[in-house]
């Protein structure tokens, strides 16, 4: 089974898998806030705006012992933690200490994909100081990270990124833990339906209602079944129940869009929470065209689409597309703030929303999968 950091996962690797790595920081805003305010150590913390109007955009490990989560009403969060202490969010802060993070894996590989300003894949196959051992770059990283930010990271290795993100996931905070080739299935088996990637709380309801709660149950159902049932979703269901992942880092990659989105654990409806989501999620999406650029300067894109899904998981999408490209932070939420104020007041609460920068100016060419040895484990 999985373990927590082998010295040589090298050893028995079949030819041409990757060494894929995905590194999360751990609760990295707040962990931020704590590390550069001492009184903060130790305490409940949630970034965010406090009162009836907030929304937590992060919540330290203490504070989530109470159930405080990200997206979730500061009157809510508040009501579970008495204790909570509230700080407006510091980008800056956190985009500072995501380039430091980013410089560190650019000392073991080129090969990486952020996904966002705490968490990256990266593609270790071919590393850049020949160590040959994914585990071992992964602990070189964590100690780095620790050494160079005073803040800590959790690591999941494995041969796809599918593998990979879950295993980063398995023992947070500050921890490790390797899925080697040829357990993929077995570990992706033992966990409940609702750790798969892209499976919320409406499709694990409905897989629950059909037998299906865990990878084990996923694995049982064939092909055919899970197409009739979850349609296109069903060809990436059948694969991940099987630890299957062709997907490569993708360092240089053609992108449609970039974007974010957060489900709320209430829902929202009044004028005043949704304003203040939305501008949470500005910061969030703009970090995100930031980090997806080249040489420092954000993606370039036309296209600005607000997503909203309701109670009833109806979704409604609204969209303004420039002449020109968004000249900056500032425009992109203007004409965001435009499409949602367009819609107040809402027919009813909604349970999500989500904001993207579409119809982008070309990046290079994403690199061709090496996806043979992967298939041969099935």
């Amino acid at each position: 089974m999985a373990g927590n950091a082998p010295e040589d996962d090298a050893e028995g690797e079949a030819p041409g898998l990757r060494k894929i790595i995905h590194v999360d920081m751990d609760a990295f805003f707040a962990s931020v806030e704590q590390r550069d305010n001492p009184e903060l150590r130790g305490r409940p913390v949630a970034v965010g705006g406090a009162g009836g109007r907030g929304v937590v955009a992060a919540a330290s490990y203490e504070a989530r012992k109470f159930g405080v989560k990200s997206a979730m009403p500061s009157i809510t969060a508040s009501r579970l933690c008495p204790d909570l202490v509230f700080v407006r969010p510091r980008f800056d802060a956190y985009k500072e200490a995501s380039r430091q993070i980013r410089r560190v894996f650019e000392h073991y590989t080129s090969a990486i994909e952020p996904l966002s300003l705490d968490e990256a894949y990266l593609d270790v196959t071919d590393d850049r100081l020949g160590i040959g051992s994914a585990t071992r770059i992964a602990q070189l990283i964590r100690q780095e990270i620790r050494a160079k930010t005073q803040l800590t990271a959790s690591a999941g290795v494995s041969y796809n990124k599918f593998l990979a993100k879950l295993a980063s996931d398995q023992n947070k905070p500050d921890g490790l833990c390797v899925i080697r080739p040829g357990e993929g299935a077995a570990f992706v088996a033992g966990l409940p339906i609702r750790r798969f990637h892209g499976v919320g709380p409406r499709a694990e309801a409905k897989m629950q209602a059909l037998g299906i709660a865990t990878g084990a149950d996923l694995a049982g159902k064939d092909i055919a079944f899970l197409r009739q049932h979850f349609g296109s979703m069903g060809d990436y269901l059948f694969r991940a129940a099987r630890g299957i992942d062709l997907r490569p880092v993708r360092a240089h990659r053609i992108r449609k869009s970039v974007g974010g989105e957060r489900t709320f654990a209430e829902d929202i409806g009044s004028g005043a929470a949704l304003r203040e989501t939305l501008e949470n999620i500005i910061d969030i999406v703009w970090d995100r065209i930031e980090a997806a650029g080249q040489d420092g300067a954000p993606v370039r894109g036309r296209t600005v689409t607000l997503k909203l899904k309701f109670t009833d998981f109806r979704i409604m999408t609204r969209a303004t597309s420039l002449p020109h490209f968004v000249a900056g932070k500032q425009e992109f939420a203007q004409v965001a703030r435009a499409l949602l104020e367009a819609e107040l007041p809402l027919a009813r609460p909604i349970r999500l929303m989500g904001l993207t920068l579409g119809n982008l100016e070309g990046a290079e060419e994403e690199r061709q999968p090496r996806d043979e040895a992967q298939l041969s484990l099935l």
